[in-house]
């Protein structure tokens, strides 16, 4: 290439390196924009550390200036502080726009009766988003997820038997005031065969198949003085919501894992040692850790998940 040809207007000009007289190195420099937009993102840091918390300094870091952010805490307190993402989004929370809106619902819903509530579609629709954090929170280590529970410990919440009531009103006195499942153990009044014909007669309540002459044996025991059982299962055996005694009629188990296997012998056995050990478990009263609002909108939540009475 000669000297004029390369520079020539338009022309690619070379370092002036050459190789095997032919090859040559060319020298095509950055596009100007290109330069100008490294150049300000240069600029863009040097501010940045100026204004915004960026080099650890010891067992600290620098603050920046002139960036102070005040937001409410979580314990209502109203703060002041150097920029950081955690106040940002503790003010996101409190003062942004979806923080407004969700105000707005719960002023709404703080107002509203529980039927209002459960007639107004945008009502339920808040209540669900929120209540469903505040079960995941709160209930669900106990009743799941779901609300399925655990057979033997924590009771179904998604079905439609309710120990204590399913009203809307029944339901929000248990969230508030906790409950006390209590059934005596009656290893000491009992012996092994007694055990074994009122485990047969609770099971034939629910169409169980169970001996006929071990039934009739339960029964009386079940029935009469010798056990008691009928004070608080009565003497159809629906069970009493005022004591929180279950329903033996169905089949429902909330103790006793009957369903859990097809083994007549098997699920004998397992009534007969709920039977022997009686019952004692308790639900905290909710009314000691959550507000007002927030116990109302689980009590909708959570009748909704039993279908409600």
């Amino acid at each position: 290439m000669s000297d004029a040809k390369a520079k020539s207007p338009g022309a690619v000009q070379t370092t002036g390196h050459a190789w095997d007289g032919d090859i040559q190195e060319f020298n095509n420099p950055l596009p100007s924009w290109w330069l100008w937009g490294f150049y300000a993102t240069v600029v863009f840091a040097l501010i940045y550390w100026v204004l915004y918390p960026a080099w650890p300094v010891g067992g600290s870091f620098t603050k920046g200036v002139l960036n102070d952010i005040t937001f409410v805490d979580s314990d209502g307190s109203v703060k002041t502080t150097h920029w950081n993402t955690r106040a940002l989004l503790i003010r996101d929370l409190k003062e942004g726009k979806e923080a407004r809106l969700s105000q707005e619902y719960m002023s709404r819903v703080s107002a509203a009766g529980y039927a209002e509530i459960l007639a107004d579609p945008e009502m339920m629709a808040f209540t669900r988003s929120v209540a469903k954090g505040l079960f995941g929170d709160n209930c669900a280590a106990c009743h799941g997820a779901g609300g399925q529970g655990v057979i033997g410990l924590f009771p179904n919440l998604a079905d439609d038997a309710w120990l204590w009531g399913g009203s809307i009103e029944a339901v929000s006195t248990t969230i508030t005031e906790g409950r006390y499942g209590f059934m005596p153990a009656f290893r000491d009044t009992f012996n092994d065969q007694q055990l074994s014909d009122v485990a047969s007669y609770v099971l034939s309540l629910s169409g169980q198949e169970t001996d006929a002459t071990a039934s009739a044996r339960g029964e009386k025991i079940f029935q009469t003085e010798q056990g008691g059982c009928y004070y608080c299962h009565t003497h159809a055996g629906t069970g009493l919501k005022s004591q929180g005694a279950a329903n033996l009629t169905d089949q429902i188990w909330t103790i006793a894992d009957v369903n859990g296997t097809d083994d007549p012998a098997s699920k004998k056995e397992r009534v007969e040692r709920v039977i022997r050990n009686g019952v004692q478990r308790r639900m905290p009263r909710w009314s000691e850790r959550l507000s007002p609002d927030q116990i109302k909108l689980l009590t909708v939540y959570v009748h909704e998940l039993g279908g409600g009475q």
